[in-house]
């Protein structure tokens, strides 16, 4: 436009000099004029309306016009100006329109056959020149004709390479904006086969981007996940937009070598071309965009692993309070009523054999009462950490003896067969008496309490070079499979609370568990229902005492199988627990 602009200003100054040398001008001196200045006007058209094809329809007129302007008039279709309507059509080949192009050419042909048509039957004014001067006139209409053109050649070179260097310079611009990007930039056949990927992907994968392209960024997606992936790559080809989440394996450096590291990533596949996309008979490209989302995958499984443990105290408070409601409450009526009657022993003339009586039940009930609550304290001290071994040399079968003679006249009166088995050689162990004693008072009790009249509980006691091995298996009534895997959890009791046929808190295999761990040892339940259940605890000859770190917590010293088993439990419990208390 600036050099037509320039050329346009030049003219229309020399305009009225060329009035006042040359006189009145002709017609054919008017239209050129008129069209050298019609730049000035097709660019007050172009800022005014923003309609770039519309003023190079309009500049394509007026230079027809001018040209059948001087043709009628210098011999139609013979002039030296008709060589001109080649130029139309180039000047608007410039405007990059198909259009424009089309209805400059078909502008030319008609202005041709307009002029074939006028020349034919002679209706052009009649022209005094001679063949000489005809033939300058030709030589010069086309010298200027190919000047024009090869200006309009420059110009369209010149557009050209600007084009280029402007889209080279976008495209760098893009391709330094996909190397900085964090995001992993990537294209994509239809199949999934990577044509491109960013170089954000050897840091967020570790290998480099050479090995991605292809089926290598496909055959390190998570297999659970290939369906979802190539599902949402094939919706974006037919022009969706589409979302996926997905596992890639990340390369392992340094001291990772060996594992198996995968990382959870986002993307959002859109077609590449959005009108492409929707015909299926073509093959379309899918541009995808990656981020890691692992850090956010890792906080939305914390807050499930948060709200399970959150329904499971909300489970253990329903537990504790339908079992402590029963167990506190039977024992303190009992020693209420019963020291109410002794107290008003003058009014209702007690006997003296009625007050032993009385005494007897107050003082069963609160021996009941005070085992409930040290079996309470005994778990919150085990769940906070601060249960303490006391360890020392002991013989393990006089203890396990011991503790089977003190249930023995409890099997006897529920019609149950009590077996021993304790070898006479078993070697002396070092740990805690105490803790060793409840443990096989806590697991026979509970053998015992769960077995059907003429049933049989039996007792075997083994050892090896370094462990202690103590089985106790029953015929009694069994656990459900459902039940066992919440066997040793605190307050839990098989079965429905409001269907309990036994007395008890639920805290017994949950403090034998806990004191078992604090051993250093291992417990297995094996049971079947409506058969009867073995319970097996392992128990090392030496017990050597973890060592702590001073920066370490207490629950953090414990040894690795109690610590899983306190972070499997709702950690607000042993606060439950001291408060019920």
């Amino acid at each position: 436009m600036a050099p037509r602009l320039l050329g346009s200003l030049a003219a229309f100054a020399a305009f009225p000099v060329y009035l006042v040398l040359r006189g009145a001008p002709s017609a054919i001196e008017v239209a050129a004029f008129a069209w050298l200045i019609a730049p000035i006007m097709l660019s007050w058209f172009l800022s005014r309306t923003g309609r770039y094809e519309g003023a190079h329809v309009l500049s394509s007129l007026a230079l027809a016009g001018l040209i059948m302007a001087i043709a009628s008039t210098t011999g139609g279709i013979e002039s030296f100006a008709a060589i001109w309507l080649v130029v139309v059509p180039l000047e608007a080949a410039l405007s990059a329109s198909r259009r424009v192009a089309a209805f400059a050419s078909l502008l030319a042909l008609s202005c041709a056959a307009i002029l074939i048509l006028v020349s034919q039957f002679g209706w052009l004014p009649s022209e005094h020149v001679g063949a000489a001067q005809r033939g300058v006139m030709m030589a010069f209409g086309v010298a200027s004709a190919t000047l024009y053109a090869a200006g309009l050649a420059f110009g369209a070179e010149s557009l050209a390479r600007t084009s280029v260097t402007l889209l080279s310079r976008e495209e760098e611009r893009y391709r330094l904006l996909a190397r900085n990007m964090s995001d992993v930039i990537s294209r994509h056949q239809r199949n999934g086969a990577v044509q491109f990927i960013s170089q954000a992907a050897e840091a967020m994968l570790g290998m480099p981007v050479a090995q991605l392209l292809g089926h290598g960024l496909f055959d390190r997606v998570h297999v659970a996940d290939r369906p979802a992936y190539l599902t949402a790559l094939s919706d974006a080809a037919r022009g969706d937009v589409r979302s996926v989440e997905f596992r890639l394996r990340r390369e392992p450096t340094g001291s990772e070598r060996g594992q198996v590291d995968f990382i959870w990533v986002e993307m959002r596949c859109r077609p590449l071309d959005q009108d492409l996309g929707r015909d299926l008979t073509r093959e379309a490209e899918v541009v995808g965009v990656m981020r890691d989302v692992t850090d956010r995958k890792l906080s939305e499984e914390a807050l499930d692993q948060a709200r399970s443990a959150a329904e499971a105290a909300d489970a253990a408070k329903t537990r504790f309070l339908a079992t402590m409601s029963h167990e506190l409450r039977t024992p303190l009526n009992a020693i209420i009523g019963f020291s109410e009657m002794i107290a008003q022993e003058q009014t209702l003339m007690l006997a003296a054999s009625q007050r032993k009586e009385y005494a007897e039940l107050i003082n069963a009930s609160g021996q009941h009462l005070l085992s409930v609550v040290n079996g309470i304290l005994d778990m919150s001290k085990m769940e906070s950490g601060n249960f303490e071994i006391a360890s020392e040399p002991f013989a393990p079968r006089a203890s396990l003896t011991h503790c089977c003679n003190l249930l023995a006249l409890k099997a006897r009166e529920n019609g149950i067969d009590l077996i021993t088995d304790a070898p006479q050689d078993l070697p002396v162990m070092t740990g805690d008496p105490r803790a060793f004693k409840q443990i096989v008072l806590n697991l026979v009790a509970n053998a015992v309490k769960f077995t059907e009249r003429g049933g049989q509980v039996t007792v075997t006691a083994s050892a090896s070079a370094s462990q202690l091995t103590l089985r106790i298996s029953d015929t009694g009534v069994g656990i459900a499979p459902d039940d066992l895997k919440h066997i040793g959890s605190p307050f839990f009791q098989c079965g429905k609370t409001y269907q309990r046929r036994h007395e008890g808190t639920g805290l017994g295999l949950s403090i034998v568990k806990s004191l078992v761990a604090l051993h250093l040892g291992e417990l297995t339940v094996q049971s079947k229902l409506g058969e009867g259940t073995a319970i097996t605890v392992k128990l090392p000859l030496v017990y050597t005492p973890p060592q702590a770190k001073p920066a370490e917590s207490k629950i953090a010293t414990l040894t690795p199988v109690l610590r899983q088993e306190l972070q499997d439990r709702p950690q607000d419990q042993p606060a439950l627990v001291k408060k019920s208390a």
